[in-house]
């Protein structure tokens, strides 16, 4: 049975593209399209997924907003961001809401078809190419809660004030 997927991004030639590559096999198969992220949550009610293909930059709401949206509101749809910003603040804050995947438009289709895939089946998936940088990113973010952890109450009240 195909996957069912629903694509959220600003601009129409995207989606068209998208679209067309992803049906193209016949193992998966575009339910809805949404134009920004309250099209997005507004079509969410209605039409249930395997898999949500998210961009973050987007008017109205973005990407990060409807994950946000999502979770508070407990929806059972795995989500795939793919986007064009491959800065790690972006990624943390996506894997900090609790993203399942997260790919950057400038994959090959093969790549994007595999995250599909992997995000599909319950595993999670981050672009290789970031994976570096986010490893960087998380020792970093590991020393700094080591640091305050070996603060006195007195100088975490005083970190507090500050």
């Amino acid at each position: 049975m195909a996957i069912s997927i629903m694509i959220t991004d600003d601009h129409s030639m995207i989606r068209e593209g998208l679209k067309n590559l992803l049906e193209l096999d016949g193992d998966i198969k575009v339910i809805a399209e949404a134009v920004d992220g309250v099209d997005c949550l507004n079509k969410l009610d209605t039409c249930n997924p395997d898999v949500l293909l998210l961009d973050i930059n987007m008017p109205n709401m973005n990407g990060l907003e409807v994950l946000e949206n999502m979770k508070s509101r407990k929806m059972d749809i795995k989500v795939l961001v793919l986007t064009v910003h491959n800065e790690i603040e972006y990624l943390m804050k996506a894997i900090d809401i609790g993203v399942n995947g997260y790919i950057l438009k400038d994959s090959e289709s093969v790549e994007l078809k595999k995250a599909i895939f992997a995000v599909n089946s319950g595993e999670t998936y981050i672009q290789p190419s970031l994976i570096p940088s986010l490893n960087s990113k998380m020792v970093e973010k590991n020393k700094d809660y080591e640091k305050i952890h070996c603060l006195t109450n007195r100088e975490l009240e005083v970190l507090k004030l500050l």
